[in-house]
């Protein structure tokens, strides 16, 4: 993929971005476990970072997703996997359904304040019991007159305790499980809506975390994005910009643990020389770099195709199963390298190992992609009995 200075603008402005208004509060975030989202996002919106490939009738850009990929590789610079995440969840995981299928009147009243950092979304999908089997979910909305009634609960969702709005997916009828779900617009103001303690997660620390509960919640049916019981397609697809966000955004995670690990070695004495000096250390830390390079040769693959009209499934799955696997090996050789102040909580490269976990698990587990890579190579087992 060969990049534009539109997209060499976007990454310039997004690291300028970056190093004045956020890494130098994220020891502070940590701490406090949540960052500002509506002051930050407000500030990444009057730049026109949360709408870089949304349409321009509602204050996007209108770009394509390889200018998005730029913006979320860059995210990867953030030293709080937490707030990269949340900006990601706000861009590329709760809005592109909403954007590609809502409503005049759905993109009228809730995009454009996603764009512009006005509101704070949330996507509301797994449940207690339905993480990465999003067919299994049990959240139910149902109809009264011209409203939705809601009734369950959400688990593990990322910006809840300062979201305006989420977009959920829930169970609107019909007996096949994923042709029976739809998704909506649902402002957290609502009556019926409250929210567990902040939960208490092993990385991710900055990020605003709980489980919404649902008890009759009443939201107008207008507030449908696309087709009633199309939620499940269009979570699906949804999720190809999720993972590739997710693959794209690791890449200079990781390569910030591989710098911060040479710099760190090369000045660590050890029987006489620095421990980068040590064939077995630099050896390993080439070995991978050239595994950052690969992931980033098949992430820019899969957006090439994306941007193009391709079914991108296969090669966004290959990408997000990759990058979960070589961000735990990433920065499990990296900690090991810094010895015993690499055990240290507050030491980087340790806050990278606890986040970086996350990638094999959140937006579909390993196993999940696994499971579609098989698929596509056509050797699932049957299911027939």
């Amino acid at each position: 993929m060969r990049f534009t200075e539109q997209h060499e603008a976007i990454r310039r402005t997004t690291a300028q971005f970056i190093d004045k208004e956020i890494n130098p509060y994220c020891d502070q975030w940590e701490a406090e476990g949540m960052f500002p989202a509506h002051e930050l996002f407000k500030k990444l919106g009057d730049l026109g970072l949360l709408g870089i490939c949304k349409p321009e009738a509602y204050g996007g850009m209108g770009l394509d997703y390889s200018y998005q990929i730029v913006f979320c590789e860059e995210l990867g610079r953030i030293t709080s996997g937490g707030v990269s995440m949340a900006i990601g969840v706000q861009t590329d995981m709760a809005t592109p359904a909403l954007a590609n299928f809502g409503s005049d009147y759905v993109r009228e009243a809730f995009l454009g304040k996603a764009i512009s950092g006005e509101a704070v979304f949330s996507i509301a999908v797994s449940e207690p019991h339905a993480g990465s089997d999003v067919a299994a979910i049990k959240t139910v909305a149902e109809k009264d007159g011209d409203d939705y009634i809601i009734n369950g609960s959400k688990m593990w969702i990322t910006n809840s305790t300062q979201a305006d709005y989420l977009c959920l997916l829930a169970n609107t009828g019909g007996d096949n499980k994923h042709s029976s779900k739809s998704l909506i617009v649902v402002p957290t103001n609502a009556s019926g809506i409250s929210l567990s303690e902040k939960l208490d997660k092993l990385g991710m620390r900055s990020s605003d975390t709980a489980q919404i509960f649902f008890d009759n919640v009443r939201v107008p049916q207008k507030n449908l994005i696309g087709s009633e019981g199309a939620g499940f397609v269009y979570q699906m697809q949804q999720f190809q910009e999720e993972r590739l966000f997710a693959a794209a955004t690791n890449l200079k995670g990781m390569e910030w643990c591989i710098n911060k690990t040479i710099d760190y070695t090369r000045e660590r004495q050890i029987f006489g020389k620095s421990v980068l000096d040590n064939q077995v250390v630099h050896f390993r830390l080439a070995e991978l770099q050239t595994e950052v390079e690969a992931l980033r040769a098949l992430t820019y693959d899969a957006v090439e195709g994306y941007i193009n009209g391709d079914d991108v499934t296969l090669k966004a799955s290959m990408a997000k199963l990759k990058s979960g696997r070589l961000c735990r090996e990433v920065s499990d050789a990296c900690l090991q390298y810094w010895g015993g102040m690499g055990y240290m909580w507050d030491n980087p490269v340790a806050r990278a190992y606890r986040d970086m976990r996350l990638a094999s698990i959140g937006g579909g587990a390993d196993e999940v992609m696994l499971s579609i890579i098989s698929k596509f190579m056509g050797t699932m087992p049957s299911s027939k009995k």
